[in-house]
């Protein structure tokens, strides 16, 4: 058995937590004894163009609520995330970011920021593309749309 990581993180929105955030948080967990959750504040949300149907306290209950009966016991951290780089991931006990294929070049802009700063570079960990029942990604806009449901099911 591999050694797991004392902690992993990543990052999301979560404003409608499908199977995509669920692979995402489950991947985490798996590499990481402890998992750092950044949670994009409404401002920074704002600022990236999105505009989540919940507010950031809404999303960081409802994400509370998952994992606490998803993982029960397991340790975790949920942090407000207002630029790409939560500055809790700065430290050292942080060694693994898991991210999508999507945001994979978001965590070598975060590791060279650390090799500037003398920080040891995080493993990263890429996890596939969760597909709908069409075979296409499951994401929050198609949600959103009403295109599928949080489990990837098609809706018409």
């Amino acid at each position: 058995m591999k050694r797991r990581c004392r902690t992993a993180t990543l990052g999301g929105t979560f404003d409608r937590l499908h199977r995509g955030h669920q692979a995402l948080i489950s991947k985490a967990f798996e590499v990481g004894e402890c998992v750092l959750i950044g949670v994009t504040t409404d401002e920074f949300a704002a600022r990236l163009g999105k505009n989540p149907d919940h507010r950031f306290q809404s999303r960081v209950e409802s994400l509370m609520a998952y994992l606490d009966r998803t993982f029960p016991g397991r340790d975790y951290q949920i942090v407000p995330l207002n630029d790409y780089f939560a500055p809790e991931t700065y430290c050292g006990d942080v060694e693994t970011v898991v991210v999508s294929p999507e945001t994979a070049q978001r965590a070598d802009e975060f590791n060279e920021k650390r090799r500037r700063l003398g920080i040891k570079p995080l493993k990263v960990v890429v996890i596939e593309k969760v597909l709908a029942e069409d075979g296409k990604p499951v994401s929050t806009t198609r949600v959103r749309l009403g295109e599928i449901d949080e489990e990837g099911h098609l809706l018409h």
